[in-house]
């Protein structure tokens, strides 16, 4: 597995970040004030620089629908697109986001030796379901030791990745006896086109395109959550940007719940943005909805989920990518508490 290790010069860099105050603005904004679901702030005049993934919850919502740039029209947002987890810690390990959204493993990633990356979990974009799934071209196979000297492909690093890992060793089965390949999302449907794979655990759009071509889903990761090995989509931000930017932190959680109300309440219209966003149909954005769950931001506080058990599973995930050669040390239960941060979320539910 790929570990990448940042130089104390990077680090550097990744603390560094101003309040959004002190920060120079960019380019004209096309949404003005009274676009905003609620009152704008319009104090804040700086850079929030935002980290994204093509996937259907709510941040691409807050992005198409540009609430952010609506409720601080004296901000610029930038978005930066990302085609996995990994890149996004990448991003912060260089201190070029503020905020962004990564898999609960690659955020363990982060907060695990030898990165330690002074970020912080702020926001459950969704908990992971049926959304990514293990998809198999023999329609003969109907377990995952099935697939035993098969190829698989996931992108390695990521929630799908540690999915996978984590139903073979669940079957009793040695990940060494499968043949697990790297590869980003939009390299999974050439290469299941070509026959170069047998199998792959992946999220839309990619999965619904592998289906599509006659794949047959036999595993996801609604049943590792069942097992005990949850897994979910993630909102960091770096710990110099929560500790300058309070105010900005609380209008960007109050966009999510926003957004996630909107999925739950008005599907449709969310949908619209999503599929703008992820390149797929309405309809298809719709169907996606339900492989994922999404949280408003009053639920994500509690001690069920940012308040308390989000650390603990990350502290359990960090366990197991030890024994995969994932992190090189598990950190104290302590660590990953307090890599959890849910005063953002608390602010936006009130």
């Amino acid at each position: 597995m790929n570990r990448t290790r940042w130089t104390a010069a990077a680090g550097l860099v990744a603390a560094l970040v101003l309040p959004l105050s002190a920060c120079s603005l960019g380019e004209d904004k096309e949404a003005s004030a009274s676009d905003c679901p609620w009152k704008a702030d319009t104090s804040v005049t700086g850079k929030i620089r935002i980290g994204y993934q093509k996937i259907p919850n709510g941040d691409v919502v807050v992005k198409d629908q540009r609430i952010l740039e609506s409720c601080l029209p004296n901000a610029t947002v930038e978005w930066s697109n990302f085609a996995s987890g990994g890149d996004v810690i990448q991003a912060f390990g260089g201190g070029s986001l503020d905020l962004g959204l990564a898999g609960s493993s690659p955020s363990t990633k982060a907060l695990s030796a030898p990165l330690d990356l002074p970020v912080k979990v702020v926001w459950i974009h969704d908990v992971i379901g049926e959304a990514e799934s293990l998809v198999v071209r023999d329609p003969a196979i109907t377990d995952i030791k099935g697939l035993k000297g098969k190829t698989i492909a996931t992108p390695f690093g990521s929630t799908a990745h540690y999915s996978l890992l984590q139903a073979i060793t669940d079957a009793g089965e040695d990940p060494a006896d499968y043949k697990l390949v790297n590869s980003e999302p939009e390299q999974v449907a050439p290469a299941w086109t070509k026959g170069d794979i047998d199998a792959a655990w992946i999220w839309d759009p990619t999965l619904s395109e592998l289906k599509k071509e006659g794949g047959t889903v036999i595993l996801s990761s609604a049943d590792t959550a069942a097992a005990g090995k949850p897994t979910y989509d993630l909102g960091l931000a770096s710990t110099s940007f929560i500790e300058a930017n309070p105010k900005v932190l609380e209008v960007w959680a109050k966009a999510q719940d926003y957004a996630v109300e909107q999925i739950l309440t008005d599907p449709d219209k969310a949908a619209e943005s999503v599929a703008i966003e992820v390149g797929v149909t309405p309809e298809e954005a719709k169907a996606q909805f339900a492989g994922l769950t999404y949280l408003r931001a009053a639920d994500q506080a509690k001690t069920e989920w940012l308040g308390k058990k989000l650390g603990e599973d990350l502290h359990a995930t960090a366990e197991f990518l030890l024994t995969q050669d994932g992190i090189d040390a598990v950190a104290g239960p302590d660590v990953y508490a307090a890599g959890v941060d849910p005063s953002g979320a608390a602010a936006a539910g009130k």
